[in-house]
């Protein structure tokens, strides 16, 4: 017994459904891990919903079957008076089909070094490029043309979500940091107060207020373009139309800026640096409801005189007997498809673990804060480093030690310990498994202006009746001079991952035997052939500061004293 055309249709436009739905949501979920790490995207999460609402609005009125096939004939009429028939347009056709499986099968390779370096950004651009090309060459081979023009802009939409490359993205951030912050010091000298533009850095008699990427008005910049193209799209404004709305929304968004970093530093002149971090997060809310309201304004008014612009150019469909076929077809293609990206994604995941088959699991930890030490006191985070590190959690502290004898000679005074500690947490699968070793001593200290002076090695250093954890010994110094008025750090580094190779489980010394990942494209493809990828990692990183030059062996000695008490293992 034959099943009915109309029920075969069903079965086959869901096959199709459940196809491209997959296809997109692991797209979608590749990109949130950007989304949820840096506040500059964190407007990615309202594209995906707003790409199927601006989808179906473009369904609703797409062109019917009859009305395309009306047109199709037309079309064909007059190609075959112009001896060019279009309705025989197997060139194209085998074109498309044959762009459409190259970028099928570039998913795999994709998805095999998403998975090891989640957070390379070139990789979510071909991601990304690859998922538009399939869905749109699927479009046009269902409507022609016409569905291909109709609903390019909803396929488009979700690039507007994926994060800059960092050769486009830096230029733009740096440079608006510093058209903002000068034009800013500018408004902010005509109301009589004295300001000196320092780069990005606004110095006013209370202090240095600085511009940095979250009040560059780059976040903003990105998110007016989103909102630009949103309402420009449901309003159905023409493509110049909606180039002037998208020039208003940044446009809002830049004055909105450098209107937000004239207060930020107007409060800070008039009540003290401090107070600029209760206002900061709220000024720039404000600038997305201007951005926000003042676009939709904009729309409405470009919208009440548009032109109504018909995109039916050109057929859709054939025949009936020619609709059945290509339906027959199609279904193929989805199922093939269907089954080949179920494959990628099985195959990227179980080359990975194929590496990962023997594995060990070592022992959590958490660091135990010394609330009750002397002088304690949290120490906030950059939003710099929290876009770099792109760590699920973090903490920094500082408090004093009692103090030490000095080994100079010549100034035998008792010299104070300042401790400063750094604690993060990189949970599995968000990130790359290299990311973590850019927080070291020996790459973040220099980056502030000290110079290593030392490298101890590594040792163990017992936390536990059956645990040691492996620290590397730094030592910094900074300033010039008399060493008995220089600055010292000694520095205590461990990296500890949760699961590691047997050997390692042993040890657990590698990444910090090792140079500092200098985030290459080659250490990026040697991890993803060797089968690592992110299974979870912390960093414990402890500053031990004076000034004066104190004995290394004494300062190991009251790192090794100190440690337990900084440490809590957690139950297995």
């Amino acid at each position: 017994m034959s099943i009915p055309f109309a029920e075969r249709v069903s079965l086959r436009s869901t096959l199709v459904v459940i196809f491209f739905a997959a296809l997109w949501f692991i797209l979608w979920r590749q990109l949130s891990g950007e989304w949820s790490v840096n506040d500059q995207y964190s407007y990615g999460w309202f594209v995906p919903f707003f790409a199927v609402v601006l989808f179906w609005l473009r369904w609703e009125d797409a062109p019917k079957a009859r009305e395309a096939s009306g047109q199709r004939s037309a079309v064909s009429d007059q190609g075959t008076n112009n001896k060019r028939p279009i309705t025989n347009n197997s060139k194209a056709r085998a074109i498309a089909i044959g762009t459409a499986i190259v970028a099928l099968l570039v998913l795999f390779p994709v998805r095999l070094f998403e998975i090891g370096n989640p957070d390379w950004r070139p990789l979510s651009w071909l991601h990304a490029i690859c998922v538009v090309t399939i869905t749109l060459i699927f479009l046009w081979s269902v409507g022609g043309v016409p569905w291909l023009r109709h609903f390019a802009f909803p396929v488009l939409f979700t690039l507007i979500a994926v994060p800059w490359v960092s050769p486009i993205e830096e230029p733009i951030v740096q440079g608006l940091m510093r058209v903002v912050a000068a034009v800013a010091s500018e408004v902010v000298a005509l109301f009589g107060i004295p300001a000196q533009l320092e780069g990005h850095l606004i110095r006013i008699p209370n202090g240095l207020v600085g511009v940095n990427e979250a009040c560059s008005g780059v976040r903003s910049l990105q998110t007016s373009l989103m909102i630009g193209l949103l309402f420009g799209e449901l309003k159905r404004l023409s493509i110049s139309r909606r180039i002037v709305l998208i020039a208003i929304a940044a446009a809002i968004a830049f004055i909105g800026n450098c209107i937000r970093a004239f207060f930020l530093v107007w409060v800070a002149a008039t009540q003290n640096v401090a107070a600029v971090n209760r206002w900061h997060d709220f000024a720039g809310y404000g600038i997305v409801a201007a951005v926000f309201i003042g676009t939709l304004v904009a729309a409405a008014l470009l919208g009440r005189t548009k032109k109504e612009v018909s995109l039916w150019l050109g057929g859709a469909y054939g025949s009936e007997r020619e609709q059945r076929s290509e339906i027959s077809g199609q279904f193929r293609i989805s199922a093939a498809a269907l089954a080949w990206l179920i494959a990628v994604e099985f195959a990227a995941a179980g080359w990975y673990r194929a590496h990962e088959h023997d594995l060990a699991r070592t022992a959590r930890w958490e660091v135990q804060w010394p609330q009750d030490a002397s002088n304690f006191h949290e120490i906030k985070i950059d939003d710099e480093e929290r876009r770099i590190l792109r760590f699920d959690r973090g903490r920094a502290a500082a408090w004093t030690l009692p103090a030490i004898n000095s080994t100079d000679a010549s100034s035998p005074t008792v010299r104070p310990l300042t401790c400063t500690l750094f604690f993060f947490r990189w949970n599995s699968g968000k990130n790359s498994a290299l990311l973590a070793s850019l927080h070291r001593p020996d790459v973040c200290l220099p980056a502030i202006g000290w110079n290593q002076s030392g490298d101890v090695g590594v040792k163990k250093y017992s936390v536990a009746p059956d645990l040691s954890l492996p620290f590397r010994h730094f030592e910094f110094r900074h300033g010039t001079g008399d060493e008995s008025t220089q600055q010292v750090a000694h520095a205590f580094y461990c990296l500890w991952e949760d699961v590691v190779s047997p050997a390692a489980a042993k040890s657990q010394l590698p990444e910090m035997t090792t140079s500092p990942s200098e985030w290459t494209r080659d250490e990026r493809i040697h991890a993803v052939l060797e089968g690592r990828r992110h299974l979870g990692q912390q960093v414990m990183e402890l500053v031990i500061q004076s000034r004066g030059t104190v004995d290394p062996k004494e300062i190991n000695a009251r790192f090794e004293s100190e440690l337990p008490s900084l440490i809590k293992v957690e139950a297995q």
